[in-house]
């Protein structure tokens, strides 16, 4: 919460709207289907957080950020850009994805960082104690504990006491699970012996369907035969019935 920066710890959640139950809102069945977070039932306003993963071996990275959060969380709008991943949504929900975010292993102190503006230094190279570039230096590294800490908020603010997130992971334990591809200090993309074969298969096949060999002309038969369109509400021409009939 200190690190997010949008409500002082302890202090009521402000609304964007009365509660669901107050609303009396007309009968739709598809709010009897959907069950609203706890966020959206109490109409909390919607806040962020946003990371940013180095590209030297950092457990995440954006898209993936995106993917796994769009699965396993509720009532979000993740953003995905080259260097920095938000989530949005409402603010009692934040907290407790931020804390699954924060808390596993998807996030290593020294090459994540919780950055809601300035989030420059994702692919600079590490310092000379292994920490992400900051230009806000809004995390410091505890040399004697080696433990780091975070000394503003995300958007760069001074927070009145630091905040220990925990010590950097392992070296060797990052570089054999990251999720980014790295020729320099980590694996190179092209020694990935799985992710090249399944891109392989993917580029031959769409390749085969694009010179349209017989296979695929019968396929297009048999789509054309069944083609309806649902904007104009038309049915099939003549000439695609009798394709359908030959075929």
């Amino acid at each position: 919460v200190l690190i997010m920066g949008h409500l002082a710890p302890g202090s009521a959640y402000k609304s964007a709207h009365p509660p669901l139950a107050e609303q009396q809102e007309p009968a739709c069945p598809v709010r009897k289907l959907v069950t609203p977070t706890d966020g959206a039932k109490a109409g909390d306003r919607v806040r962020y957080i946003q990371f940013a993963d180095s590209m030297y071996n950092a457990p995440c990275q954006p898209y993936l950020r995106s993917y796994l959060e769009a699965y396993r969380f509720r009532g979000i709008d993740p953003g995905t850009l080259s260097g920095r991943q938000i989530i949005e949504c409402r603010e009692r929900d934040l907290e407790k994805y931020a804390k699954d975010l924060v808390n596993t292993e998807l996030f290593d102190p020294a090459l994540c960082g919780i950055r809601g503006a300035t989030v420059h230094g994702h692919s600079l190279r590490l310092d000379e104690n292994g920490m992400m570039f900051d230009m806000l230096q809004r995390c410091v590294l505890d040399k004697k504990a080696g433990v780091v800490k975070y000394v503003k908020n995300q958007i760069g603010e001074p927070l009145d006491s630091e905040v220990k997130v925990g010590k950097p992971m392992d070296n060797k334990w990052l570089k054999a699970n990251t999720t980014i591809y790295h020729s320099l200090v980590g694996t190179a993309y092209r020694d990935d012996a799985e992710a090249i074969e399944y891109i392989q298969r993917i580029h031959s096949l769409r390749t085969k369907y694009g010179f349209m060999p017989k296979e695929a002309q019968l396929w297009q038969k048999v789509q054309r035969s069944k083609a309806v369109s649902y904007t104009h509400l038309t049915l099939p021409t003549k000439a695609q019935v009798q394709i359908s009939v030959v075929a």
